[in-house]
């Protein structure tokens, strides 16, 4: 009896010891466990907001894309040789304003509505000059929403309205129409519509470039949206048709749904 309990506080150290040990050992694979997760969820975060700045970038050189900036200056110098003073410098200081914006709003992850109506306003007045006024637009918005503490996503809807322009009212014959609308859903949700009267989705799709699968524009606005979805800030839901699939007339109507979890 004796010589077991010597036997017992003989091995009790060393089962103490290897206890500490194991301990020490969990407790070192726990940290680099830690660490590496830490480090992966830092680095995957400086991965995301390196997509968000490029595809931000890449937004903003989608609005600004040179045939956009051509087609402009050469209005412009169209009605300067016309002689109309008055139409070029009124041209003009819309132009500038614009880029101003532009370059202003790409910073910001949101603007007020009112904001992005002027943004939207001062677009389509440049792009009605340049078609002489065969595009009219309307912009309407709910009473209901606030338009000055309400927010939108920045760079996601005048490129729509872009491609509403470009794709559908251009190849239409005779006069055009696009239409916006910010329609209140409830205290955290609003959709906004973009309608056009033009070709339709469907013809400018069969008038796309062979090997091309989706337009600039498009992609951006698809990434755009795929990473607002990310930021668990806002979520959007977009739908596109081609009207005449459900009315009798023509064009193209998208709709974003907005739900705001977040400030932006």
């Amino acid at each position: 009896m004796h010589k077991d309990v010597e036997a017992i506080y003989l091995i009790l150290p060393v089962i103490v010891v290897i206890i500490a040990f194991a301990m020490v050992v969990m407790f070192v694979v726990f940290n680099n466990r830690k660490n590496t997760l830490i480090k992966k969820k830092y680095e995957d975060e400086i991965a995301f907001q390196k997509k968000i700045h490029r595809i931000e970038l890449d937004a903003l050189r989608s609005q600004l894309n040179p045939h956009f900036i051509h087609n402009s200056l050469n209005a412009i110098q169209y009605y300067i040789q016309r002689n109309e003073v008055e139409i070029s410098e009124n041209y003009l200081t819309k132009f500038s304003k614009l880029m101003r914006m532009f370059f202003e709003y790409s910073k910001k992850a949101s603007i007020t509505i009112r904001d992005e109506v002027t943004l939207l306003k001062t677009y389509l007045e440049i792009e009605k000059l340049r078609f002489e006024d065969k595009i009219e637009y309307t912009i309407e918005v709910d009473d209901e929403l606030n338009q000055d503490s309400r927010e939108v996503p920045t760079m996601l809807i005048q490129p729509i309205v872009e491609n509403a322009i470009n794709h559908g009212l251009f190849h239409k014959k005779g006069e055009g129409k696009v239409e916006v609308h910010f329609k209140y859903i409830n205290v955290d949700t609003y959709k906004i519509l973009v309608r056009d009267d033009g070709i339709g989705l469907n013809k400018a799709l069969e008038l796309r470039p062979k090997g091309i699968k989706r337009l600039n524009s498009s992609k951006v606005i698809a990434e755009r949206l795929l990473l607002l979805k990310k930021s668990e800030q806002v979520d959007i839901e977009q739908e596109v048709i081609d009207l005449s699939d459900i009315s009798p007339q023509t064009g193209t109507q998208v709709s974003l749904t907005i739900t705001q979890k977040d400030i932006l």
